[in-house]
């Protein structure tokens, strides 16, 4: 049987697993992945706006790995609509890279719940194939964060290189053509993140658990026997 310090540390560890395979489910059906800020082009250019007028073409649009919305602002008034990326938008994006990105996430929440077992088994007792103790944890711990680094690093590519934002703004706009004028990574791209970073911190605690502390010993002090104490 693993020692207390060790209970506490695997213990901890598998509570870390599971925020972890929460964290990434949660992140992937929330559509709050980016927001941004988007101008319509083609209104302010029919109108000739002025910086003054220019709020009026200014809208906004939001999305995350599924789904998404946006306000239009063409002069008119905001119009809110909402959207799906599957299965139609997918097409207008980079399909391949897209996919990849759910894919990655899917196979990190595999492992951490891979993870969450083995950090159980740990702190219940000491497995005798090492793929099942420590060395195991730690490999598990690495695959999901790497499949999260990976899909949070496919991500920023999407929006930096393949102008995903502007992509899905301009998506069944026949007339009107919108541009960025900013975009921020929200909640759920930093949720992921975090995700990350806790397995990290698991590989830490793993390591801590293999640390051999050295016990503190008192010596004893030895008693001296004298012929007065054999009489008494």
């Amino acid at each position: 049987m693993p020692g207390w310090f060790k209970k506490t540390l695997f213990a901890l560890a598998s509570l870390i697993s599971f925020a972890s395979f929460i964290l990434i489910v949660v992140a992937m059906g929330i559509p709050k992945w980016m927001t941004g800020k988007i101008l319509c082009k083609t209104g302010a250019d029919l109108v000739n706006a002025t910086d003054p007028e220019m709020v009026k073409f200014i809208g906004e649009i939001y999305y995350g790995l599924f789904r998404g919305g946006k306000i239009r602002q063409c002069g008119l008034g905001g119009r809110r609509s909402k959207f799906t990326i599957f299965p139609h938008m997918v097409k207008k994006l980079n399909t391949g890279l897209h996919v990849m990105i759910i894919m990655f996430l899917c196979v990190a929440i595999f492992f951490s719940l891979v993870s969450f077992g083995f950090c159980i088994l740990n702190a219940m007792k000491v497995p005798y194939r090492a793929i099942k103790g420590p060395a195991g944890v730690c490999l598990w711990n690495f695959l999901a964060g790497g499949f999260v680094v990976l899909a949070v690093t496919s991500f920023m590519a999407a929006v930096k290189r393949h102008q995903l934002t502007e992509r899905i703004a301009n998506f069944r706009e026949n007339i009107f053509q919108f541009v960025i004028l900013e975009e921020q990574f929200e909640d759920c791209f930093w949720v992921c993140v975090a995700s990350a970073t806790a397995h990290a911190v698991n590989l830490l605690l793993v390591a801590i658990s293999g640390i051999n502390f050295p016990t503190i010993k008192t010596k004893t002090e030895e008693a001296n026997v004298t012929a007065e104490d054999i009489m008494y």
